[in-house]
C-alpha cells in the first residue's frame, strides 16, 4: 500500500484521503489496528466529525481496535480538541478522531493521539506510516499486552462539559467579566462538530448567539475551511444583527475565524494575534507559532517583551515547540489558538474565549479591541505540485536564495525567506495534495508582486 497519494495524504497530521478513492473503511482499519500496537496498553478514546462518512469509517475502527483487544471510549460527534483532552483526562493510552478537519466534504481521515492529549510525535507518525505501507496491519505483541478477555465500548457524554470547564478555568480567561458585558455574537458553525459546543458555551457564560449553519449534519453550506471568501453568511448576519463579532468554525472545531462589526472578515491571523495579546497581558512569556504565521504576532510579543519561536508547519511541531520553551499560548495563523492550560493542540473554543475577554475589557467595542494592531497585506496562495510532487518542488525552491537575494532563509519546511518588512513561505501542504505560497508585505501590491516573482521563479502553476 502506498502511503501517501493525491487521494490519500499521511504525515503529521494523520491521514485524509477521498471517500471511495484513497480513504475507505479497509484504509482506516489497517491504520487503527497499527496505531493500536504502535501504543501503550490501555483504553482509546474515539471521536468524529459529522461527516455522512464518518459512521462507516468509526464502524471500520471499532472493529479494528477491538480485533486488537482494545477497550474504547466513544465520545460520539465531538470537536477534535474535545477527543485530544480526553485521551490525557480519561488515562487513556491514546485517542483516534474521524475526520478530515478543513478539507471538502467529499474527504475524511483519521487523527491520532497520545496518551498525554497531543498529536503523534513525528518519528511516532512515520513509524505508524512505515508500519502500514509495509503491510504491518497488527500490532502483535503490544496490543497482546493490552488486550482483555472482553474488550469493551463504552460511551461518555459529559466531554463538552469538562471541555467548558478547562477553558473557563483558563489562565487570561475572565467570564464573568464576559457575562457582566453584555456581548453580542454571531456563529457560524459550518455544520461541523462544534455548531452546537460553541454556542452552547457562550451563551452559558451570559454571551448573546446568532446562530448559522449550526446544525451539525455534516453538510458544509459553506467551504470548510473559514477563510474570508467563505464568510458572506455570516459577515450578513453580523450586520443585520448588529453583532460585535462573528465566529465562524471549520468542520472539527479546532480553528476560529472572526468576522468585524461591519461584516469584514479580520483574517485567520487575526485570531491568534488577539488571543495571544490577552494571555500575554495576563502572563508575559514565550510565544510559539510556525513559520507561516503574520508577522503581527511578533509586533504584540514585542509589546510585552515576549520572544516569538517558530516551527515547522504542523500543530504537533508547534505543541513541542511550546513545551520547550515553557510557553502558555501557541498556535497557528490558521485561525488555531494552543493554550497549554486547555488542551496541547488547536482549540477554537478557548480562542473565543480569550478574544471576548479581550473584548469585555475593551468594553464591549471591537474598535478599541483592535487597536495598537499592526495590519499587513497577506496573501495565501495554492498551486498544484509539480509532476515530480515534492521531489521536484524541493529541487525548484533550492534556487530562491540565490534569485531572491539578501534574505534570512530558514529550510526547516520547504523554504521560508524574510527580509526587514516582508517574507515569503514555500511549502508542500502536509494536508492536502498542492503547494502553499504564503507572502506577508506591507501593502497589497508589494505583496502580489513578490508572490508572482516567488511563483514564476520556482514554475508553480494554479491548480
Amino acid at each position: 500500500m502506498v502511503p501517501s497519494s493525491p487521494d490519500l495524504m499521511a504525515g503529521v497530521s494523520g491521514i485524509r484521503g477521498i471517500i471511495g478513492r484513497g480513504m475507505t473503511p479497509e484504509v482506516a482499519a489497517r491504520y487503527a489496528l497499527a496505531y493500536a500496537g504502535l501504543i501503550p496498553a490501555g483504553p482509546i478514546v474515539l471521536a468524529r466529525d459529522p461527516r455522512a462518512s464518518g459512521p462507516e469509517l468509526r464502524a471500520a475502527v471499532v472493529a479494528a481496535l477491538s480485533g486488537a483487544g482494545r477497550e474504547i471510549i466513544d465520545l460520539d460527534v465531538v470537536p477534535t480538541p474535545t477527543l485530544l483532552m480526553h485521551a490525557e483526562l480519561l488515562a487513556a493510552a491514546g485517542g483516534i478522531m474521524i475526520t478530515a478537519s478543513h478539507n471538502p466534504v467529499a474527504w475524511n481521515g483519521l487523527k491520532f493521539a497520545d496518551r498525554a492529549g497531543r498529536y503523534l510525535a513525528p518519528a511516532d507518525s512515520a513509524e505508524l506510516i512505515r508500519r502500514v505501507a509495509e503491510g504491518g496491519d497488527a500490532a502483535p505483541e503490544t496490543a497482546g499486552a493490552a488486550a482483555s478477555p472482553a474488550p469493551a465500548l463504552r460511551f461518555d457524554s459529559q466531554s463538552a462539559a469538562r471541555h467548558g470547564g478547562r477553558v473557563s478555568a483558563a489562565r487570561g480567561v475572565d467570564l464573568a467579566a464576559v457575562a457582566r458585558a453584555g456581548l453580542t455574537v454571531a456563529v457560524d458553525g459550518c455544520g461541523g462538530a462544534a455548531a452546537l459546543t460553541l454556542p452552547a458555551f457562550l451563551e452559558e457564560h451570559g454571551v448573546a448567539v446568532h446562530r448559522i449553519h449550526c446544525q451539525p449534519d455534516g453538510t458544509f453550506p459553506r467551504p470548510p475551511e473559514p477563510v474570508p471568501e467563505a464568510l458572506t453568511d455570516l459577515s450578513r448576519e453580523v450586520v443585520a444583527t448588529g453583532a460585535q463579532l462573528g465566529f465562524a468554525l471549520d468542520p472539527d472545531g479546532d480553528r476560529l475565524a472572526v468576522v468585524g462589526p461591519d461584516g469584514t472578515p479580520l483574517g485567520e491571523e487575526m485570531t491568534l494575534v488577539l488571543a495571544a495579546r490577552t494571555v500575554l497581558a495576563h502572563e508575559p512569556g514565550p510565544v510559539v507559532v510556525n513559520l507561516s504565521t503574520s508577522r503581527m504576532i511578533d509586533d504584540v510579543a514585542r509589546a510585552t517583551g515576549a520572544e516569538v519561536h517558530r516551527t515547522p508547519v504542523g500543530e504537533i511541531n508547534v505543541v513541542e515547540g511550546m513545551l520547550a520553551t515553557g510557553a502558555m499560548i501557541g498556535g497557528e495563523g490558521n485561525g488555531g489558538v494552543i493554550h497549554a492550560g486547555v488542551v496541547l493542540g488547536r482549540d477554537a473554543l478557548i480562542g473565543a474565549a480569550l478574544i471576548l475577554t479581550a473584548l469585555a475589557a475593551a468594553g464591549g467595542d471591537p474598535g478599541r479591541l483592535l487597536a495598537g494592531i499592526n495590519r499587513y497585506a497577506f496573501l495565501k496562495l495554492r498551486y498544484a505540485l509539480p509532476p515530480g510532487g515534492r521531489e521536484e518542488l524541493a529541487e525548484r525552491l533550492a534556487f530562491l536564495p540565490d534569485t531572491l537575494p539578501g534574505a534570512r532563509t530558514d529550510t526547516r519546511d520547504g523554504f521560508r525567506l524574510e527580509w526587514e518588512d516582508r517574507w515569503i513561505h514555500v511549502r508542500a501542504s502536509n494536508t492536502e495534495p498542492i503547494v502553499r505560497l504564503l507572502v506577508e508585505a506591507p501593502t497589497e501590491s508589494e505583496a502580489r508582486r513578490l508572490a508572482e516573482e516567488t511563483a514564476g521563479r520556482c514554475e508553480l502553476r494554479h491548480e
